[in-house]
């Protein structure tokens, strides 16, 4: 973009795809439907934006109502208003691979944790992405129903 005295304005790309006040969908059985993150963790180079693999502070926005019959057992309950850690599988953002190729998603999407950094329900329902192996995160892909891309 031209700016006003002819000279060159660069705008610059957000480094990653997840930021503060961003909604994020949630693909496991957790309860949780919709979360908005409100901080990402340990992140001092990118500015508050975080990208797949990342762990992020959410609070959850729509959850899946909790019956009687659920509320008795031992099943995990996740209610409107926690606040709970999640890591980042999917970002609208395109990330780009080190042999060149742009990875990005419809949506951003992301997995509940527990206090001790394990996953907080027991199935993922959709794709996540393979640099979540390449950080840690191999027990979400090896769970996972579709790793993309191979």
């Amino acid at each position: 973009m031209i700016g006003l005295k002819g000279t060159l304005n660069v705008s610059h790309s957000r480094p990653c795809g997840v930021g503060l006040t961003n909604y994020t969908q949630v693909i496991d059985n957790s309860g949780a439907l919709l979360v908005e993150c409100v901080n990402v963790l340990k992140q001092k180079v990118n500015n508050g934006w975080g990208g797949v693999g990342d762990e992020i502070v959410c609070v959850v926005k729509r959850a899946r109502p909790v019956s009687a019959a659920q509320a008795s057992g031992t099943a995990v309950k996740v209610r409107k208003g926690d606040v709970r850690r999640a890591v980042i599988v999917r970002t609208k953002k395109p990330v780009r691979r080190p042999d060149g190729r742009l990875i990005r998603f419809d949506d951003n999407a992301a997995v509940l944790l527990n206090n001790k950094r394990d996953m907080l329900g027991t199935r993922i329902g959709g794709v996540v992405s393979a640099d979540l192996r390449m950080k840690g995160w191999g027990k979400i892909v090896s769970i996972a129903p579709k790793v993309w891309p191979l």
